[in-house]
């Protein structure tokens, strides 16, 4: 191998020397050999245009180091660029050392991620952050919205997926349905699969049914989750965008679908029934619907209430069970864990043994139905000294605390770990010692992370302030204002109910 001039060998040479010179090199190559290994393109100022518009389809990830969500996202975003590797390219953008792009997009949080099409910022990416999600996603972004079937082949081939398919069958390539299809799949390639076709003999395996009927769009569920329970292909005759979209949604998930952590978005803002258990549709796709037909067989007999159904695996979502439902591992068991969360944020679990005749989840579902559940509440233990300037809320003791109808409360949601949080707490506490003469005003805060936050309080961030009047405990009016004492004193004399009292002197308006 050629040796650079800089590292050509002295006249004199010692061991020792030529040792270090050794190590030197070995290390040069192998922090080459890291640098090579991923297969995330690294943009900056300097070469972000130019290297964007050399590709059809680029998801972009602007970012910055110190960022939390950024660094959890980065392993899954480095599999899913290699996995993803020769079909679409993934990059990503350091904002702390290239403001220039950073700016130019308007990025004021990170991670942001966008979708570039020849150059142009085409759209946000609102799929999952998982690796497995992220190839999902960004597979749809590339090539045509549907794929062209020719063959039975090409049928069982596409329909052969982990995801629903849809599938229109057309009488010719000049047909004004396929043209409504092919618009309809354009506008929803980002959460669904498409694919078409001329050939009117093709059959849908394994429920044969184009011989009924000339044109129309099937969508066919999975294959692993196959049931007695409700019909593998469901068809529609209607092809326009809208139509479609409302077909799709109201059927792509079934009676009782597979809850991953790429789809539960798409799920949210329902009731759901999960099921938690060993859900393994990779090595044990009999194991796994033994316990799932058992749930779909209750369900088909309350399918007149608004309920949906799922089943997951509890491995996976065992962080957002500890959180909602404060589970650890040592609270599993073989058998299903069944609970329920209502899109208003009302949380249940079945006390008792799920048995493999159903009779105890029928039981359950009748008590849901008839208000006679105990709700779940995430609470920290009610404070035995609530004195200080700041009172503390939990959920055991909100309806207490801020839903008093002749207090007006200031309330903080914060989390412990949050730097914000901590620089507000000093301003926070002098603010309450401030005011703790006036008996018509609570100066509070709850852990968001350790307390269930009732819904109608918006919690996306910390420290994120409420102010809650007297007798209008149902519209919590969000504070956006500076947060000096000051500026929360002049707030709190305009919003406030009475005139505040602030030490022993009465602030009159």
């Amino acid at each position: 191998m050629d040796i650079p001039s800089r590292f050509s060998e002295p006249a004199l040479l010692t061991p020792t020397m030529g040792l270090r010179r050794l190590l030197l090199l070995f290390a040069m190559a192998q922090q080459n050999v890291l640098i090579a290994a991923t297969d995330v393109l690294e943009l900056g100022d300097s070469d972000f245009e130019y290297t964007v518009a050399e590709h059809d389809t680029l998801l972009v990830e602007f970012f910055a180091p110190w960022c939390g969500h950024c660094q959890r996202l980065a392993p899954e975003y480095e599999t899913a660029a290699t996995k993803l590797k020769g079909k679409v390219y993934l990059a990503k953008v350091d904002c702390t050392v290239n403001s220039e792009t950073c700016g130019r997009f308007g990025v004021n949080g990170y991670p942001t991620l966008k979708i570039f099409r020849n150059g142009e910022d085409s759209a946000a990416y609102d799929g999952p952050r998982t690796a497995d999600g992220i190839v999902s996603y960004m597979t749809k972004q590339v090539g045509p919205s549907s794929v062209a079937l020719h063959s039975e082949g090409d049928l069982d081939a596409f329909i052969n997926n982990f995801e629903a398919s849809v599938v229109g069958f057309f009488s010719g390539e000049e047909s004004t349905q396929l043209a409504e299809f092919l618009k309809a799949s354009s506008a929803m390639r980002d959460n669904h699969r498409f694919a078409h076709t001329t050939d009117l003999s093709l059959d849908v395996t394994p429920t044969p049914l184009l011989g009924l009927f000339t044109r129309a769009v099937l969508l066919i569920r999975p294959p692993r989750l196959n049931s007695k329970f409700e019909d593998s292909v469901i068809k529609t005759t209607a092809f326009s965008t809208a139509s479609l979209r409302q077909f799709i949604g109201d059927h792509v998930f079934g009676l009782c679908p597979h809850l991953t952590a790429e789809n539960r978005d798409d799920m949210s803002g329902r009731d759901l029934l999960v099921a938690y258990y060993d859900v393994d549709y990779l090595h044990n796709i009999k194991g796994t619907n033994y316990w799932r037909n058992r749930v779909m067989k209750v369900a088909t007999k309350f399918q007149s209430q608004e309920l949906n159904y799922a089943v997951a695996n509890r491995a996976e979502f065992q962080d957002e069970l500890k959180e909602a439902f404060n589970l650890g591992p040592s609270d599993m068991q073989e058998l299903p864990l069944i609970t329920i969360r209502t899109k208003e944020g009302n949380k249940y679990i079945m006390q008792e043994e799920f048995t493999p005749d159903g009779k105890s989840l029928e039981r359950f579902l009748e008590d849901y139905f008839a208000d006679k559940l105990k709700r779940h509440i995430k609470s920290e233990a009610v404070p035995q000294n609530n004195n200080g300037p700041v009172k503390v809320v939990v959920a055991d003791n909100f309806e207490e605390m801020v839903n008093n109808p002749s207090k007006d409360v200031l309330l903080e949601f914060y989390a412990p770990w949050c730097g914000h949080c901590k620089s507000l707490e000093p301003k926070y506490t002098e603010l309450g010692e401030k005011l703790s003469a006036d008996d018509n005003i609570i100066i509070a805060k709850m852990d968001a992370t350790a307390n269930d936050v009732p819904s109608m309080y918006d919690v996306q961030g910390f420290p994120t302030i409420f102010f809650v009047p007297a007798g209008q405990k149902d519209q919590p009016q969000k504070y956006t204002g500076d947060r000096e004492v000051n500026d929360f004193i002049s707030y709190l004399k305009k919003e406030a109910t009475h005139p505040l009292v602030l030490g022993t002197t009465r602030e009159d308006l």
